[in-house]
C-alpha cells in the first residue's frame, strides 16, 4: 500500500487550490483587473496623508491642554495599542481580501453591509465640513500675503469702534464703554471672513471670495484623484510630506520664543490627578478614532488597491506609529508657542 505521504492532488486541482480566494458576490475576474498600487509606498503615502490631519496638529494638542498635558498620553497610547491599531489592522486587510470598498467590502457578511452604508453618510458630512475648513485656510492664506496683516489693525472696513489691536491680552480702549470689546484678530475671523448675520433671521449675502475659495479647493481635490490610483498615488508624495515641513519650521521657530520650555515642560509633565477623571479617557478614545480615520471606510478602500499577498500587517504597525508620532510632534510644536 502507498505511504500517507506520498499521496498527492492532481497537478490542476494543487494549482486551483493555491489561487487567491475570489471575495463573495464578485464576479470571476473582476477581483484580479482591480487597479492596484505603482508600489507599496504609495499606499503608505496615501494613507498618511488620508489618516494625518487637523486631528493630529489641532485637536490632540487641545485634549492634552485641557486634560492635564503629560497625563493625556496615558490613556491616549493605551486605547491606541488594544483599540486603534487592531481596527486599523482590521480595516485595512479587509479591503485587501475583499478587494472591495467601504460598501462592498461588508458583503463579507451580508447582514453587516448597513455598516458601509452607515460609513459612508458619515465621510460625507466630514467632508462637507472639513473641505469648508481647507477653503478658510486658502482665504487665510491669500491674505497672509499682505502687509501689513488685514487681521493686525483696526483700521479695515469691516472693523467697529469696539475693535482694539492685538490679541486677547492686549488692552481694550474701546470708544463706547458700553460695548464689548473685540480683538482685530476676532473681528477679522466674524466680520470679514464669515460674515455673520444678526441672526437666523437674517440670511445676509453670499461671501463671493470666500465662495471662489471654496470651488478652488473642490476643483484641486477634483483633480488630485480623476485619474484614480495611479495619479493619486503620486501626488501624496506632496501633500502628505509638505505638512511635516511645515510643522518642523514651526517648531524651530517656536523653540526661539521666550518661554518655549515651560510650555514643553506643562506638555511633558503629567497631573496625576487626572486619571481618574472618566472625561480624559473619552477624550483619548475619541481621539485615536478620529486621528486614525477608522470606521469610515476610507481605510478599507485605501487597502482594496494592495496586492492580494501584501504584508498589511507591517503596513498597520508602520502608519499606526507615523499617526501617534505625528500627534506628539506637533504637540511639541504647539505648547513651544503656548510657552
Amino acid at each position: 500500500m502507498p505511504s500517507r505521504d506520498v499521496r498527492r492532488c492532481p497537478g490542476h486541482l494543487c494549482a486551483k487550490m493555491r489561487e487567491p480566494r475570489r471575495p463573495p458576490d464578485v464576479p470571476a475576474g473582476e477581483a484580479s483587473s482591480r487597479v492596484t498600487w505603482s508600489s507599496q509606498m504609495d499606499f503608505i503615502m496615501s494613507c498618511v496623508g488620508f489618516a494625518v490631519g487637523l486631528g493630529n496638529v489641532w485637536r490632540f494638542p487641545y485634549l492634552c491642554y485641557k486634560n492635564g498635558g503629560g497625563v493625556f498620553l496615558i490613556p491616549y497610547l493605551l486605547v491606541a495599542l488594544f483599540g486603534g491599531i487592531p481596527i486599523f489592522f482590521l480595516e485595512i486587510s479587509l479591503g485587501q481580501f475583499m478587494k472591495a470598498g467601504g460598501i462592498n467590502a461588508w458583503n463579507i457578511v451580508p447582514l453587516f453591509k448597513g455598516l458601509g452604508c452607515a460609513s459612508m453618510v458619515i465621510v460625507f458630512f466630514c467632508n462637507s465640513y472639513y473641505i469648508l475648513v481647507l477653503a478658510w485656510s486658502c482665504f487665510y492664506l491669500a491674505h497672509s500675503f499682505s502687509s501689513p496683516l488685514p487681521w493686525a489693525s483696526c483700521n479695515n472696513t469691516w472693523n467697529t469702534a469696539a475693535c482694539y489691536e492685538g490679541g486677547a491680552n492686549a488692552s481694550a480702549e474701546v470708544c463706547p464703554p458700553t460695548a464689548p470689546a473685540q480683538s482685530s484678530i476676532i473681528q477679522f475671523w466674524e466680520r470679514r471672513v464669515l460674515r455673520l448675520s444678526s441672526g437666523i433671521g437674517d440670511v445676509g449675502d453670499i461671501g463671493w471670495e470666500l465662495c471662489i475659495c471654496l470651488i478652488a479647493t473642490w476643483m484641486l481635490v477634483y483633480f488630485c484623484i480623476w485619474k484614480g490610483v495611479k495619479t493619486s498615488g503620486k501626488i501624496v508624495y506632496m501633500t502628505a510630506t509638505f505638512p511635516y515641513f511645515i510643522l518642523v519650521a514651526l517648531l524651530v521657530r517656536g523653540l526661539t520664543l521666550n518661554g518655549a520650555v515651560q510650555g514643553i515642560i506643562y506638555y511633558l509633565k503629567p497631573d496625576w490627578g487626572k486619571l481618574g477623571e472618566a472625561q480624559v479617557w473619552i477624550d483619548a478614545g475619541t481621539q485615536i478614532f478620529f486621528s486614525y480615520a477608522i470606521g469610515l471606510g476610507a481605510l478599507t478602500a485605501l487597502g482594496s488597491y494592495n496586492q492580494f499577498h501584501n504584508d498589511c500587517y507591517k503596513d498597520a504597525l508602520i502608519l499606526s506609529l507615523v499617526n501617534s508620532a505625528t500627534s506628539l510632534f506637533a504637540g511639541l510644536v504647539v505648547f513651544s508657542i503656548l510657552g
